[in-house]
């Protein structure tokens, strides 16, 4: 065998030797190492919180309609020719201010006709009356003589007040709206003359979901805006429609606010802010709650896994969602990868 052979063999047993060589000692080093601990953890990292219950108050945004707190529609109870107006349009009046004058003379010359037929009668009751007293006459005679007197009374009586009728005045303060009639006019029950409206007070009329029936009462005050005004109106609750409607399941309220200054017309749509009384709930993150076809779940840790729970939930507002069962206060809710756990994953929540 040559030199050349004999160191190729060398070599080659060399390598041999070294491949036979145990590495146990290696591989428990690298096993020891906490880098490997770690990564061979396969739990799944979660955040979590603790349950715990808040406050929380119901706000519903709805829409109504202003009103007058009074409003008439002026028209003449008899027909006539209007004498003379009193008022003008878009000014104010008092309460039993004269706003117009119908001609009368007809009816003061049947009234002055009536006050000497009464006037007559009161005579012939006085004569009849002494007559009797002194048992010259009969008592019939003297029934007849009282009874003519009551008549003429009546008839002055409705006379004067078909005169009164033709005297239109203010039923309460208030504005005076548009005119459509003038002086000469001749008017007849059916027809409008102008409106009186009381807008010192306004009332605000709109309806809550069924559901609310309970949490809103008399008292209860809301808020209120106006279209290209804003500025925020407080009114106060002061009647409920004892029913609720059958068509919209909706509960109809009506509430009042000062207008001293104007800006509340009625006839007007209002954006209605209510906040309920506060309450205590439990509130979850919104992200926290998985939708279902029947309803929703949520996950919790608990032994060192997830567990699913369904729950019921109420109200939400714009970050949380109210959970009325299903979660209890000290429960640890697990708020992330919740699209990625599945009931008994093994998780670690983070710190």
């Amino acid at each position: 065998m040559s030199k050349r052979t004999r160191n190729t063999a060398l070599v080659a047993g060399i390598i041999l030797a070294g491949l036979a060589i145990p590495k146990t000692g290696i591989f428990e080093e690298r096993r020891n190492s906490p880098d490997v601990e770690v990564s061979r953890d396969a739990r799944m990292q979660v955040k979590t919180q603790i349950v715990t219950a808040g406050k929380l108050g119901d706000r519903v945004a709805t829409v109504g309609s202003i009103y007058s707190n009074e409003e008439v529609e002026i028209r003449s109870e008899i027909s006539g020719r209007i004498e003379q107006l009193f008022f003008k349009e878009g000014g104010r009046v008092r309460k039993g201010d004269l706003l117009l004058k119908m001609n009368d003379d007809e009816l003061q010359a049947q009234l002055l006709r009536a006050r000497s037929r009464q006037k007559l009668a009161e005579q012939q009751e006085a004569r009849q009356r002494q007559l009797f007293e002194k048992s010259m006459t009969s008592k019939e005679e003297y029934d007849n003589a009282l009874t003519n007197l009551d008549l003429a009374q009546a008839e002055a009586q409705l006379i004067q007040a078909q005169i009164n009728k033709t005297e239109i005045r203010s039923p309460f303060d208030g504005n005076i709206g548009l005119r459509f009639v003038s002086a000469g006019s001749y008017v007849t029950p059916t027809m409008l003359i102008t409106t009186i409206q009381d807008i010192g007070i306004v009332k605000i009329d709109f309806a809550v979901p069924e559901k609310y029936t309970g949490s809103i009462k008399v008292g209860d005050k809301v808020s209120l805006r106006v279209q290209k005004s804003p500025k925020v109106y407080t009114a106060t609750v002061y009647a409920l429609q004892p029913k609720v409607d059958l068509a919209t399941r909706t509960l109809r309220v009506r509430a009042s606010s000062p207008n001293r200054d104007g800006a509340l017309l009625p006839g007007s749509l209002a954006t209605i802010d209510i906040s309920m009384d506060e309450r205590d709930a439990i509130l979850v993150p919104a992200y926290a709650v998985v939708p279902e076809l029947k309803g929703h779940r949520v996950f919790v840790y608990k032994d060192g896994r997830a567990e699913s729970r369904r729950v019921e939930i109420g109200i939400r507002t714009d970050e949380n969602i109210e959970v009325v069962q299903g979660l209890q206060q000290g429960d640890t809710l697990i708020t992330s990868a919740i699209l990625q756990l599945r009931p008994g994953m093994v998780v670690k929540p983070t710190e």
